[in-house]
């Protein structure tokens, strides 16, 4: 484990496997595994955010851990300890494939299990947009305060990488991220400011990309046929939650769920109350591996 992963968590005892999944190009991506100590009952492949890695989800994997669960993540492309230039993409797509081969890879190790697939912000869009192409493979998809709508980052900035996204698709834009939103916990705020591997990068391309995602899962929500739920934040002034509602409203699944977390903030994982969130999640995770 490194430092930045579960130092602050003791709960629970778990075997923790670094490893690489090669994702869309034959790019290398850094992945990881935590198994927990007995016999799992199901598997969650977690997608994190954008700007972060999957070492922020420390708290997240100790509680599904302790409920059974084995818990698959892989670093983006241009995030954490995978390669690229840091917050770029050159389609959204490549996205997608990155998250077949990591459910490839859990698949291959636990094909048994009952898997479901976790999102959060950015990584909630890529969720909810494989989910809609790819209902058969999933058990449930989770959406934790998912980009679903124009993020709250300088309308310059989207501006600037509509033009260039064509003529300079790898020009670098600083987002302007504000660390005070993601948490009313000071420390993880903390936490998130000190992380050598946290960067508020993207690209022309990569933004374009993100918006173009946004307009296609909102348009095509009604496909979506996997168990759903969809938390977020009604404090989060990262990703409006307006774009959450109204994909709820839309989502053809039969079996959704929608938490509004009042005063929240953007990383309901990493926020205050994150115990009672966690004990929610878990139980709805239990109620769908039978």
């Amino acid at each position: 484990m490194t430092k930045n992963s579960l130092e602050d968590e003791k709960a629970v005892t778990m075997d923790n496997q670094q490893f690489t999944v090669r994702g869309a190009g034959g790019v290398e991506l850094f992945a990881q595994r935590w198994r927990p100590d007995r016999a799992p009952r199901g598997v969650v492949v977690l997608v994190h955010g954008f700007g972060e890695h999957s070492d922020r989800y420390g708290y997240l994997v100790t509680a599904l851990t302790a409920a059974g669960y084995l818990v698959y993540s892989f670093d983006h492309r241009g995030h954490g300890r995978s390669p690229g230039q840091r917050g770029h993409v050159h389609r959204f797509d490549d996205f997608l494939e990155d998250v077949r081969q990591m459910i490839a890879r859990a698949r291959a190790d636990e094909p048994s299990l009952p898997l479901f697939l976790f999102g959060h912000s950015v990584g909630g869009l890529v969720a909810l947009d494989y989910a809609i192409r790819h209902p058969e493979e999933l058990q449930g998809v989770v959406a934790s305060a998912p980009l679903l709508s124009q993020p709250n980052i300088s309308p310059l900035v989207l501006t600037i990488a509509r033009l260039l996204s064509r003529l300079a698709p790898t020009f670098p834009l600083d987002t302007g991220l504000d660390p005070t939103t993601i948490a009313r916990d000071p420390a993880e705020v903390q936490r998130y400011t000190t992380d050598p591997l946290v960067h508020a990068k993207t690209s022309a391309r990569a933004a374009a990309e993100a918006m173009d995602a946004v307009a296609w899962v909102q348009a095509h929500a009604g496909e979506l046929r996997t168990p759903l739920l969809l938390y977020h934040g009604g404090a989060d002034r990262l990703a409006p939650i307006a774009g959450s509602r109204t994909f709820f409203v839309n989502a053809g699944s039969a079996d959704k769920t929608f938490w509004e977390l009042p005063d929240g903030f953007h990383e309901a994982h990493n926020d205050l109350d994150r115990e009672q969130l966690f004990a929610r999640l878990v139980a709805w995770l239990d109620a769908r591996t039978q």
